[in-house]
């Protein structure tokens, strides 16, 4: 054999082991380093973050397609898509139209009543919007309009929520639509993903306590009180809000904007979790500084806790939180499913108007707690 065929026959030999040699002292350094928490946990944090940027791009190609007609009567049809409503115009907003020193939103020293009027009666306003950069669905609710009520859904028409010792199971997005029939359904507060399922943070619907702990100490609480007036407390900052004063509550977080500022803490409020503090799918909900209306955003595209609280400012929010996110985002409208959640829920927010009416005992419940009634945690439902 001559050594050219020698050499030839050697390298095979040689470059395997070489690749073998640098196989394990790779295995070695990675192992070394995974070896500590924190850069398991920052590793499993990037990869979260690289995934949901991939997501989000292919939600954009795939967004760019025909707008579907938004039904009139209450229909349930599940889009794979998110589609873009019709008659409104995208609007991007610049960053000089963003709050700023020059021109702070008025502060409110006191809560203002809203005095519903028939005047105002008018169908939740939904429409899609892009502002810095980001596209989202904004649902408008008018709290001066008297046929608009914002109430809880529950999985499987439960009566209270799921807790650590009892649970009603979840339910698909779709099933919850069509018991509801609102103008407006969309995805509420965080809940566990075990079997159990659990609702995170203190309920009220209609002047009822659907869950309440009284040693709940975390995230941040958006309440209406008598008179439509609205206050959001952030619990380990500002004190406990008082839940018996509220006749619609839902605790979440964490908190976005305060008193017209982009305002961010959620390690203080209790919030570890990488999916809620790194960039993913998100909805949102906050008022602006005339506490006349609330709006709820749907995100169409991952964002950073940072990112979704500059656009809770520059649509007008004086105080915003986030709501449950990732793949619990969902929204339908008028029966019309927008954006499909991916899994199935435990909670939802339900939103009425002229169109799609309230029902009855919702109304009378708003009724008896302008007159003084409130709300009082049973003791043989709640326990710790």
């Amino acid at each position: 054999m001559s050594k050219r065929k020698q050499s030839q026959g050697c390298r095979p030999i040689v470059r395997r082991t070489f690749l073998f040699l640098i196989g394990i002292a790779l295995a070695r350094v990675l192992a070394d380093y995974f070896a500590i928490a924190q850069n398991r946990n920052n590793f499993l944090t990037l990869a979260g973050q690289m995934w949901q940027k991939s997501l989000a791009f292919l939600s954009k190609q795939q967004s760019n397609q025909t707008p579907l007609p938004l039904p009139k009567n209450p229909v349930v049809k599940i889009q794979k898509n998110p589609q873009t409503l019709p008659n409104n115009p995208i609007v991007k907003a610049q960053e000089t139209t963003q709050p700023n020193a020059k021109n702070p939103p008025a502060v409110q020293s006191q809560p203002q009543i809203i005095r519903r009027s028939a005047n105002q009666a008018k169908p939740v306003q939904v429409s899609s919007k892009t502002v810095a950069g980001a596209s989202f669905y904004l649902t408008t609710i008018d709290l001066a309009d008297p046929e608009i009520y914002i109430t809880i859904g529950l999985a499987n028409d439960a009566a209270l929520a799921n807790n650590s010792q009892v649970t009603h199971g979840d339910e698909p997005f779709e099933n919850m639509v069509a018991r509801y029939r609102a103008a407006v359904v969309a995805n509420g507060t965080f809940f566990g993903k075990d079997d159990q399922k659990a609702v995170l943070g203190n309920m009220v619907a209609a002047g009822k306590f659907l869950k309440y702990s009284r040693w709940e100490n975390y995230g941040t609480t958006l309440g209406i009180k008598a008179g439509n007036q609205l206050e959001m407390v952030t619990a380990r900052i500002e004190g406990k809000p008082d839940w018996s004063q509220h006749w619609f509550s839902l605790t979440c977080g964490p908190r976005l904007v305060k008193q017209g500022k982009v305002w961010l803490s959620p390690l203080s409020e209790g919030f570890k979790d990488s999916h809620v503090l790194g960039v993913g799918s998100r909805t949102a909900i906050g008022f602006p500084a005339s506490r006349d209306k609330l709006f709820l955003v749907t995100f169409l595209d991952s964002l950073s806790l940072e990112a979704e609280a500059k656009v809770m400012r520059a649509i007008g929010c004086f105080e915003a939180m986030n709501l449950d996110g990732g793949a619990s985002v969902g929204l339908a409208h008028r029966g019309q499913i927008l954006l499909p959640p991916g899994r199935n829920l435990t909670n939802v927010l339900a939103v009425y108007d002229r169109e799609y009416p309230a029902p009855a005992q919702l109304k009378q419940s708003w009724e008896r707690f302008q007159k003084g009634d409130r709300p009082t945690p049973d003791k043989s439902v709640f326990f710790d």
